[in-house]
């Protein structure tokens, strides 16, 4: 096989990979926070893994941004993205909420961004106003979500009103950072912009670790979270999603995050034995529908 045989297949994959490490977030969360606080580990993942991007750009001659905008605008991206969205979904699964669930309320980003874009657009300039399907789709995705959420409260408080919030505080970052990166991040080397975008993470979130009380226990268990952490979700994951964003248009890439809820759901059924019925399967099921309407593009004019 050729080289750029190799790289093509290796680009076709990348949407099948990311949606694979991404979905192991809500697991490792669910691993890792019995021995630590969410912001104090997450402290600690964001340091780690700015020392391997700070090393591997040493090694590789890596140039950094030129730019001072541009690095503004990656510290603004890094905040949404890493401090918002992973504070949001560590605590709410600290809270008790489930890794399932949890997955499947910011398995709503695709409406948000794909109603954002089509009011707004990607630039800001303004798009088509959102149309009947996609108000459909919408509704239904929030159905769907209900759906689940419904089965959730009373049991064992898995969905109460302080974990759902934390949980759309994810939602809402998630989204609002891809957004801005689509937006405004120009094209630089993957390594140095996550190094650039860990930074502002660690700079946020590192003055609320003091705020907690819950003492950091470095078993085997929370190492063993933290290495995959870093070198899996942080390293592999963060740096696909930055590339597919660059990529592609921001609805496009978030479209693969539908995909996210069912893979962590079956994940956790394996290996928490996280209760599967057939209303989680049918309100699953009506989000997907509901988010395929909105990200789906429309048929060209004959």
């Amino acid at each position: 096989m050729s080289r750029l045989a190799s790289n093509d297949a290796l680009i076709r994959a990348m949407p099948a990979v990311f949606v694979l490490i991404w979905s192991t977030g809500f697991i490792v969360a669910k691993y890792g926070l019995p021995y630590a606080p969410p912001l104090s580990f997450l402290a600690i993942r964001y340091a780690l893994s700015l020392l391997c991007f700070i090393a591997w750009i040493a090694v590789a001659r890596v140039a950094w941004p030129t730019n001072r905008m541009q690095w503004l605008h990656l510290g603004v991206t890094g905040i949404l993205i890493h401090a918002g969205y992973l504070s949001g979904v560590w605590s709410a699964i600290k809270g008790g909420m489930g890794s399932g669930l949890s997955a499947l309320v910011v398995g709503l980003q695709p409406v948000l961004t794909a109603v954002w874009v089509s009011q707004i657009g990607e630039s800001g300039t303004g798009k088509s106003r959102v149309s009947a399907r996609q108000w459909l789709g919408l509704m239904l995705g929030l159905a769907g979500l209900l759906l689940v959420v419904s089965r959730k409260f009373g049991a064992g408080n898995e969905a109460t009103a302080y974990t759902l919030a934390w949980a759309v505080f994810a939602l809402l970052s998630i989204t609002a950072g891809t957004l801005y990166q689509k937006r405004f991040v120009q094209s630089a080397d993957v390594r140095s912009a996550n190094a650039i975008q860990l930074g502002a993470a660690l700079l946020v979130t590192l003055p609320f670790t003091f705020l907690e009380t819950e003492a950091v226990q470095w078993t085997s268990g929370f190492v063993g979270a933290l290495a995959w952490s870093v070198l899996g979700l942080t390293l592999g994951g963060s740096s696909l999603l930055y590339m597919l964003i660059q990529r592609g248009a921001s609805t496009a890439v978030t479209s693969l995050l539908y995909l996210v809820p069912p893979t962590t759901a079956l994940m956790a059924w394996l290996l928490f034995s996280e209760t599967i019925t057939m209303v989680t399967v049918a309100g699953t099921a009506l989000t997907a529908l509901g988010v395929s309407l909105v990200v789906r593009p429309s048929k060209a004019p004959v």
